[in-house]
């Protein structure tokens, strides 16, 4: 089976040894995205609700480069820096999945750049 690397100029570039997104046997595999505005390299303003949407953009970008979008997302693991966040996540995600919701996990983890509340990786259709 062949792995095919997926890059997007419009989602933030990876910061280490791994791509944005790997495409495999019929599905996407999407790196976990942080709420950084790929324009200019910083992490958006605002709390939870600002960089969840901002997260959702960056994984939208990069499924998009892959020929997919969110409505074929099957799966995600959300990491939210502490789970005081999780009603508000959880409302934006709702926001952006309205109808078959993929399957996902939440754990907490404290240990990202600064001022990072969340990050979400995702498994999609190709």
């Amino acid at each position: 089976m062949e792995v095919e690397v997926i890059s997007t100029p419009d989602a933030p570039k990876a910061f280490g040894p791994y791509s944005q997104a790997t495409r495999a046997g019929g599905f996407i595999f999407c790196a976990g995205q942080g709420a950084v505005d790929p324009a200019t390299g910083k992490l958006v303003e605002g709390g939870i609700k600002e960089q969840t949407r901002q997260v959702f953009r960056n994984l939208g970008a990069v499924l998009k480069a892959a020929d997919s979008d969110l409505n074929r997302v099957v799966k995600v693991t959300v990491f939210l820096h502490d789970w005081q966040y999780f009603s508000e996540m959880n409302e934006v995600f709702g926001e952006v999945f309205t109808r078959n919701p993929p399957a996902r996990s939440t754990v907490q983890g404290a240990r990202w750049p600064e001022g990072s509340l969340v990050s979400i990786e995702a498994i999609a259709l190709a």
